[in-house]
């Protein structure tokens, strides 16, 4: 294989913060039980707590399109990687859940720019169709920080404790502030006279409400909420309270369901490439979303799956092979950066896909939080089935706008 001479590995470099992203904000998967232990928190509490990651994230998209656009991928890159070593830290040394609290909103500050910094440098350094390629690329690898929370994960709790995996997260991270400052000298865009950061903020704002993106935001709004709620907090507890399975069993199956997503997007690109149709991929594919994740519940006990069957509960292999099922067709979600680049111009890329990760972020936060709610009502079947409902409610509504614009 030729050496790496162009774009490539300052983007891969970039995606090593994307990994620390997804290690660190799915790990409650699998220390849910045990944090909830440790620092005294209810079903509902927990999620909250843990929503506040993507609440802060979310929030934090504003100045990161900004500085993105303003002062380059490197500049933001490293600040926001330093943000995401002293949140985790601060995750790490918590002794209650306000210190918690604090540091979730921290992480999810420091992890805002960890998918929208390589994929801007990527769609500055390259044309539309090899950004299609490598916007797959950067997916697939960032999920990989998904493995790292999946089994090795589940031994590391085991054999240390959940503060553990925080200590190793933080050690990812700085990995990644290395890596960034050692490859990364894209420059900032050229900007076109003097303009204020309040009117750089209004921009994006006004972006993501523009007919151009509306129904791309309302396509988000769910998409990401659906994978930090199944992978990220309830999959795992729901395999190990309600299907019997040991931590490091859950981890196994979680380490599937990452593989899944790892290798997922780039199916979704090549799909993509051969049948065309990006509208209906996306939508077709958080509807069979919806579907996977009501089977789930339904093979539950007292699910009206498991009562056809005329059994207690289905075994937890059904669970696992709908799980890696939906790690596979959930990555189709990746199209909608190539949709969203696609709708702006240049100049605007930053901030565009900025704004589209606020929809990706503060819907996950919502929705978290109301799998709380519906944890505390219905128990984890309830959670689960609040992003069902939630993926069938957008993807319409996606559809209802585009036919619309």
């Amino acid at each position: 294989m030729p050496p790496l001479r162009g774009p490539e590995l300052p983007i891969l470099a970039l995606t090593l913060g994307h990994v620390f992203s997804n290690a660190v904000r799915t790990l409650p998967a699998i220390a849910a039980d045990v944090l909830s232990r440790d620092l005294g928190l209810t079903p509902e509490g927990l999620a909250a707590l843990t929503g506040a990651f993507p609440a802060a994230f979310a929030l934090a998209m504003v100045p990161v399109g900004v500085g993105l656009d303003r002062w380059g991928v490197r500049r933001t890159a490293l600040v926001l990687l330093a943000i995401g070593m002293l949140g985790s830290a601060l995750a790490a040394l918590a002794g209650g859940a306000a210190g918690m609290l604090v540091a979730q909103c921290v992480l999810g500050m420091g992890c805002a720019g960890a998918l929208m910094c390589p994929m801007t440098y990527a769609a500055r350094a390259m044309d539309a169709h090899r950004f299609a390629l490598w916007s797959g690329i950067i997916q697939a690898v960032g999920n990989s920080g998904m493995l790292l929370s999946a089994s090795p994960l589940a031994l590391l709790v085991e054999w240390q404790g959940w503060r553990a995996g925080f200590w190793a997260s933080g050690g990812l991270a700085a990995l990644a502030f290395l890596a960034v400052a050692a490859t990364v000298r894209q420059p900032p865009p050229a900007r076109q006279g003097h303009r204020s950061l309040w009117q750089d903020t209004r921009e994006i704002l006004a972006i993501a409400a523009s007919p151009r993106l509306r129904a791309l935001m309302v396509f988000a709004f769910a998409s990401f909420g659906v994978v930090l709620g199944v992978r990220g907090l309830w999959g795992g507890p729901w395999l190990m309270e309600v299907k019997g399975l040991t931590r490091v069993e859950a981890g196994h199956v979680m380490l599937l369901v990452a593989m899944a997503l790892v290798a997922g997007p780039a199916i979704a690109g090549i799909v993509q490439r051969w049948v065309g149709r990006p509208i209906l991929l996306m939508a077709g594919s958080h509807l069979a979303v919806a579907g996977l994740v009501l089977l789930l519940v339904a093979g539950g006990p007292g699910g009206w799956l498991s009562a056809l069957i005329g059994v207690p509960a289905l075994p937890a292999w059904f669970d696992a092979a709908l799980m890696v099922a939906f790690g596979l067709v959930i990555s189709f979600q990746i199209l909608v950066f190539a949709q969203v680049r696609a709708a702006v111009p240049p100049e605007q890329t930053g901030r565009a896909l900025s704004a589209n990760n606020i929809a990706f972020f503060g819907g996950a936060a919502v929705l978290q939080a109301l799998s709380g709610l519906a944890a505390g009502w219905g128990g984890l079947g309830a959670a689960l089935a609040t992003f069902a409902v939630a993926l069938v409610v957008c993807s319409l509504g996606y559809l209802w706008l585009r036919r619309r614009a």
